[in-house]
Protein backbone atom coordinates (compact mmCIF):
# COMPACT_ATOMS: atom_id res chain seq x y z
CA UNK A 1 0.00 0.00 0.00
CA UNK A 2 1.19 3.62 -0.80
CA UNK A 3 2.03 5.40 2.08
CA UNK A 4 2.02 9.40 3.27
CA UNK A 5 4.64 11.05 4.74
CA UNK A 6 4.72 13.18 7.56
CA UNK A 7 5.39 16.33 4.88
CA UNK A 8 2.60 14.61 2.14
CA UNK A 9 0.07 14.92 5.16
CA UNK A 10 0.40 18.39 5.84
CA UNK A 11 0.51 19.47 2.06
CA UNK A 12 -2.98 17.33 1.32
CA UNK A 13 -3.85 19.37 4.26
CA UNK A 14 -3.22 22.71 3.13
CA UNK A 15 -4.84 21.27 0.09
CA UNK A 16 -7.91 20.46 1.35
CA UNK A 17 -8.67 22.65 3.84
CA UNK A 18 -8.56 25.76 1.67
CA UNK A 19 -11.86 28.11 1.18
CA UNK A 20 -14.38 26.33 -1.11
CA UNK A 21 -13.10 22.72 -0.87
CA UNK A 22 -15.83 20.39 0.70
CA UNK A 23 -15.02 19.20 3.93
CA UNK A 24 -14.53 15.24 2.96
CA UNK A 25 -12.10 16.27 -0.26
CA UNK A 26 -8.73 14.50 -0.31
CA UNK A 27 -6.23 14.04 -3.12
CA UNK A 28 -7.20 11.69 -6.13
CA UNK A 29 -3.95 9.94 -8.12
CA UNK A 30 -4.93 8.45 -11.49
CA UNK A 31 -3.65 7.04 -14.45
CA UNK A 32 -3.65 7.89 -17.90
CA UNK A 33 -2.62 5.39 -20.51
CA UNK A 34 -2.44 7.90 -22.97
CA UNK A 35 -0.19 10.81 -21.23
CA UNK A 36 1.83 7.71 -19.48
CA UNK A 37 2.15 9.39 -16.07
CA UNK A 38 0.06 9.99 -12.66
CA UNK A 39 -2.51 12.96 -12.39
CA UNK A 40 -3.03 14.41 -9.15
CA UNK A 41 -6.07 16.47 -8.29
CA UNK A 42 -8.00 17.30 -5.18
CA UNK A 43 -11.29 16.12 -5.39
CA UNK A 44 -14.42 15.51 -3.63
CA UNK A 45 -14.71 12.03 -2.63
CA UNK A 46 -13.44 8.87 -4.03
CA UNK A 47 -14.72 7.31 -7.22
CA UNK A 48 -16.33 3.68 -7.62
CA UNK A 49 -13.65 1.22 -6.96
CA UNK A 50 -10.83 3.51 -5.97
CA UNK A 51 -8.18 2.33 -2.56
CA UNK A 52 -8.88 5.07 0.07
CA UNK A 53 -5.72 5.66 2.20
CA UNK A 54 -6.69 7.72 5.73
CA UNK A 55 -3.56 9.32 7.35
CA UNK A 56 -3.94 11.46 9.81
CA UNK A 57 -7.36 12.99 8.86
CA UNK A 58 -6.75 13.65 5.04
CA UNK A 59 -7.79 11.24 2.70
CA UNK A 60 -5.92 10.26 -0.76
CA UNK A 61 -8.25 8.41 -3.14
CA UNK A 62 -6.04 5.88 -5.66
CA UNK A 63 -7.12 4.38 -8.77
CA UNK A 64 -7.36 0.80 -9.01
CA UNK A 65 -4.13 0.13 -11.20
CA UNK A 66 -2.22 3.19 -9.46
CA UNK A 67 -2.96 1.13 -6.37
CA UNK A 68 -1.59 -1.54 -7.72
CA UNK A 69 1.14 0.74 -9.23
CA UNK A 70 2.40 2.32 -5.96
CA UNK A 71 2.30 -0.62 -3.51
CA UNK A 72 5.09 -0.42 -0.82
CA UNK A 73 6.08 2.99 -2.16
CA UNK A 74 5.59 7.14 -0.39
CA UNK A 75 3.97 9.74 -1.31
CA UNK A 76 6.34 12.51 0.19
CA UNK A 77 5.69 16.81 -0.60
CA UNK A 78 7.46 20.17 -0.84
CA UNK A 79 5.77 22.75 0.51
CA UNK A 80 7.06 26.09 -0.64
CA UNK A 81 6.41 29.68 1.46
CA UNK A 82 3.09 30.33 -0.77
CA UNK A 83 1.78 27.15 0.03
CA UNK A 84 2.57 25.43 -3.68
CA UNK A 85 3.42 21.79 -3.37
CA UNK A 86 5.15 19.76 -5.66
CA UNK A 87 4.36 15.68 -4.99
CA UNK A 88 6.74 13.11 -5.02
CA UNK A 89 6.81 9.32 -5.35
CA UNK A 90 9.51 7.53 -3.90
CA UNK A 91 11.00 4.09 -3.86
CA UNK A 92 10.00 3.36 -0.23
CA UNK A 93 8.93 3.90 2.98
CA UNK A 94 11.54 5.45 5.54
CA UNK A 95 14.37 3.85 3.63
CA UNK A 96 12.61 0.36 3.13
CA UNK A 97 12.86 -1.31 0.20
CA UNK A 98 10.01 -2.15 -1.36
CA UNK A 99 8.64 -5.48 -0.85
CA UNK A 100 10.04 -5.80 3.02
CA UNK A 101 8.16 -5.31 5.78
CA UNK A 102 8.13 -2.28 7.84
Amino acid sequence: MLTLTGTAVEAIRILTTRPGVPEDSGLRIVHHDSAGGLELSITPGPDAGDQVIETDGVRVFLQTKVAAMLGGRALNAEIAEDDDVIFRITGAPDGAEPGTAG
